[in-house]
């Protein structure tokens, strides 16, 4: 009876994970950095952990001790360990049948030299606190916003980028998204990176917010296909969190729907809808 029971949930959330997956509209550019993850997965049907594990394998993907990436049922998570200290010890990566998380690994095949120092700075800041699971720091902070709700904003290292950059930091939305949208895609463009932003936007909502992380590139990076672009920005993001940690302060607010290009009627109302693009406090 206990057997069959198990059977019938598993296909249950089976059916329920089937449901959510056909959700997700491919076409949006918010899920340019993961689509070639996804696709390489060749998945069939809803099952998905699986596929990981193979793509995985195939990517020689690896933690920061060196321990093959793989991933396991949630239920592999001792009771009282922290998620990210059984990541860092053991290399599995504890995975549930939602949207969730399987964004979570999709993120990982796509930029896994950046969550392995996310994930090592986070073991870290647990190490440090003695292996509890409750006490948290800025640094531990940040990288769980970092993991959850980052977006990776690649501006071309020049006056006009700079310029647009200081605009989005004072949140001059209007100056930086709509008087400077022609800069995007020949001088900026943004990534996704946090697998909670993505699921999200699953259903787009004007009010979505990244926490943006700026990424200043000489002018070669844009002469670059989109393949050896998303490898730039893995190693370069994960070479600056290892060399220079990581805070709140890291971080600039970006309404993803703002980004010039992504969303329809982006004209100056849109920009001028104060309770999505707020005025700096």
């Amino acid at each position: 009876m206990a057997a069959a029971l198990a059977s019938e949930l598993a296909s249950g959330s089976a059916t329920e994970l089937a449901a959510e997956l056909a959700r997700i509209d491919w076409s949006r550019p918010w899920y340019d950095a993961v689509r070639p993850a996804y696709r390489a997965l060749g998945l069939e049907g809803e099952e998905f952990a699986g596929a990981f594990n193979r793509h995985a394998a195939l990517l020689a993907l690896r933690n920061h001790r060196d321990l093959p990436i793989t991933f396991v049922p949630q239920e592999a998570l001792p009771e009282g360990m922290a998620y990210e200290e059984f990541i860092s010890a053991t290399g599995k990566v504890p995975t549930r049948d939602n949207l969730h998380d399987f964004f979570n690994g999709l993120v990982w095949q796509t930029f896994p030299l950046i969550k392995r120092e996310l994930n090592a700075l986070q073991a870290a800041q647990i190490a440090a606190a003695g292996g509890t699971t409750k006490a948290r720091g800025p640094a531990r902070d940040a990288a769980t916003i970092f993991d959850e709700n980052a977006a990776l904003l690649v501006v071309r290292a020049s006056s006009n980028g700079r310029a647009l950059v200081d605009e989005l930091r004072a949140h001059c939305w209007d100056a930086a998204l709509f008087e400077k949208r022609a800069m995007f895609g020949r001088d900026a463009e943004l990534w996704l990176f946090g697998h909670a932003l993505m699921e999200k936007l699953v259903a787009p909502r004007k009010a979505i917010t990244a926490h943006t992380r700026i990424v200043f590139a000489e002018g070669d990076y844009f002469a670059l296909d989109p393949v050896a672009r998303r490898a730039w920005i893995d190693a370069t993001v994960a070479r600056t969190l290892r060399d220079e940690g990581l805070t709140t302060a890291s971080f600039t607010p970006l309404p993803v729907l703002g980004v010039p290009g992504w969303w329809p009627g982006q004209d100056l109302d849109f920009y001028l809808d104060t309770g999505v693009f707020r005025p700096k406090r």
